[in-house]
């Protein structure tokens, strides 16, 4: 019952009843990524959309499905034979928020401390 009210009512868990039913109705599906994410365009306007596997997180999305959502490509991954160059780096979680988040040196949030101020600086006094 929880899972059903979550599905009406909320979009940061999982698709709402509205976008299920509208995909059911208008949705054709084009393909779903290694992350299990699932494709679809509209029957008419051809307009494109994802239904995450898991929390909605836009940078969950392959390079190659992202030209596909933007109108980059008008071919789907699925259709064309896409290889990763070497270059590209497996995905990584967005971690803003969280204790993993990247904090760069001598910010406030860093464990180590900030280095003494030499004598080149005098703070600004009102």
């Amino acid at each position: 019952m929880k899972k059903f009210f979550l599905h009406l009512f909320t979009w940061w868990h999982d698709a709402t009843l509205n976008t299920r039913v509208f995909t059911w109705r208008k949705g054709i599906f084009v393909g779903e990524d290694d992350a299990g994410n699932r494709y679809y365009r509209h029957r008419k306007t051809n307009s494109r959309w994802v239904l995450y596997n898991g929390d909605p997180e836009a940078s969950r999305v392959p390079p190659g499905w992202y030209g596909w959502l933007h109108y980059r490509t008008d071919i789907p991954p699925t259709d064309e034979s896409y290889t990763a160059p070497a270059w590209e780096k497996p995905h990584r979680p967005n971690m803003t928020g969280t204790a993993g988040a990247y904090h760069p040196p001598g910010s406030l949030t860093t464990p180590e401390t900030r280095p003494n101020v030499t004598g080149d600086y005098e703070p600004w006094t009102p």
